[in-house]
């Protein structure tokens, strides 16, 4: 969770509220724009040469989001306090760049391709959820999970 001090109640929701719609809308909007844009990768192009080039630019711009984030304590402490999860986060963005560029080169159309492994991703997820981090399911999100399986089965119909 992002710390937030310095403000009154009112304001302190009325800054939660915005994270929580900001940050949902960020990631959606990025989703749509990384697939879009991995799809645009030229073919020709080494995989490893793009993200490089790649990573690098991320790079310059998670630096400029110190400014909306700054490290109150120093970046030594900040980085005391990571664990595994950096590294295996790291190598999880890689399999996903690796794998997107492969998937689109390889002739997968864009809409089936995101809504395919992002569904399945989640589907995955759950268990994890459910019995790692103690999340709770409703019967309406066991609705959407028969709902993602129904469109899965819809997405590889053969006509």
């Amino acid at each position: 969770m992002v710390k937030i001090s310095g403000y009154t109640n009112q304001s302190m929701k009325t800054n939660v509220m915005f994270l929580f719609y900001f940050s949902i809308t960020l990631a959606i909007l990025s989703s749509a724009l990384y697939h879009f844009v991995a799809k645009s990768t030229p073919a020709d192009v080494n995989f490893t040469v793009s993200l490089l080039v790649t990573y690098a630019v991320a790079f310059i711009v998670t630096l400029f989001t110190f400014y909306f984030f700054p490290v109150e304590n120093g970046i030594t402490a900040e980085i005391k306090k990571l664990n595994w999860a950096s590294i295996g986060l790291a190598i999880a963005i890689v399999g996903i760049e690796f794998g997107f560029l492969l998937v689109y080169r390889s002739g997968w159309n864009l809409g089936i391709a995101a809504v395919l492994t992002n569904v399945i991703a989640s589907l995955i997820l759950v268990p994890v959820a459910l019995f790692v981090f103690k999340d709770k399911l409703n019967w309406v999100n066991v609705m959407g999970i028969l709902v993602c399986l129904a469109g899965l089965m819809m997405l590889n119909w053969k006509r």
